[in-house]
């Protein structure tokens, strides 16, 4: 009997974990405005955020306050003009709720600011609401946690809370990068990385408002988004990016309205999986 039932546990083992992974598929697309020859165009996506009311995508290039911002309908199509810039020299962007509003980070001292719109629901003016550097390192990408409240940013293996309404630090997490709780070794016990391995996204990790997967970063090497547990810092879930997929080693991640979003730098366009 017990010969028996060795094969079926490993079978159940080798099921679950096949269960854990999702293959995801392209649903959307946002296509930046400007191309390579006109001014001031940038390189890299930095973030989207949707906007629940507006029902709206709002997209950023990284690298410069002159550089675009997308508005995009539910659809996908562009509504906002070639001419329409950043305002700040975005790196995260996401919604507040309190406010009702897309807010964003700035690359190091630039500090948080809020975007205010006119009737039609484009950005006139980024609005400075918190000064100086609210924020683990310069590059860092913010995303909004919904559950807590909180702005989190990745730096190396770990996730910092920042309070929403004071950008405050409140607390960080340790990644155990790659890791499910039930396959660690003593190697979970390891000191923090002194940098971030060079096979995942260094600079954005997203929250996907699943509970017991709350968290996702971007493995660049498997082409794939891991998911790991909030409370504990273990990966929980793999969802597998199509082979045509492109993936970068900073930047060019989001996630919102239940969508992983990842740019394409040679087509200029926000590429949506689900």
């Amino acid at each position: 009997m017990k010969r028996l039932l060795l094969p079926i546990i490993l079978l159940f083992t080798v099921n679950t974990l096949i269960a854990q992974v999702k293959q995801l598929k392209k649903v959307s697309s946002l296509q930046m405005a400007r191309t390579v020859d006109d001014d001031m165009p940038g390189t890299r996506g930095a973030a989207v955020a949707w906007h629940p009311i507006q029902k709206k995508y709002f997209a950023s290039m990284a690298g410069n306050q002159q550089y675009p911002l997308g508005i995009f309908d539910e659809t996908g199509k562009r509504i906002s003009k070639d001419d329409q810039n950043c305002l700040q020299d975005v790196r995260g962007l996401w919604f507040n709720p309190s406010k009702k509003a897309i807010m964003g980070n700035s690359f190091g001292e630039g500090g948080w600011f809020i975007y205010k719109l006119d009737e039609e629901g484009i950005v006139y003016k980024a609005e400075t609401v918190f000064e100086g550097m609210n924020q683990p390192t310069g590059q860092s990408v913010g995303t909004y946690h919904s559950g807590l409240n909180q702005v989190i940013f990745l730096d190396i293996d770990s996730v910092y809370f920042y309070n929403s309404t004071t950008a405050v630090k409140e607390k960080s997490i340790f990644i155990h990068l790659g890791q499910k709780k039930k396959t660690t070794t003593a190697q979970s016990d390891a000191a923090p990385e002194e940098v971030m391995p060079d096979y995942y996204n260094n600079s954005t990790v997203v929250y996907t408002g699943v509970k017991g997967s709350e968290l996702g970063l971007l493995n660049i090497d498997k082409k794939q988004i891991e998911l790991y547990n909030i409370a504990n810092g273990y990966m929980t879930t793999i969802l597998g990016l199509p082979e045509e997929s492109t993936v970068e080693s900073s930047f060019n991640f989001a996630y919102c309205n239940n969508i992983y979003w990842l740019f394409n730098i040679e087509k200029r366009t926000w590429m949506g999986y689900k």
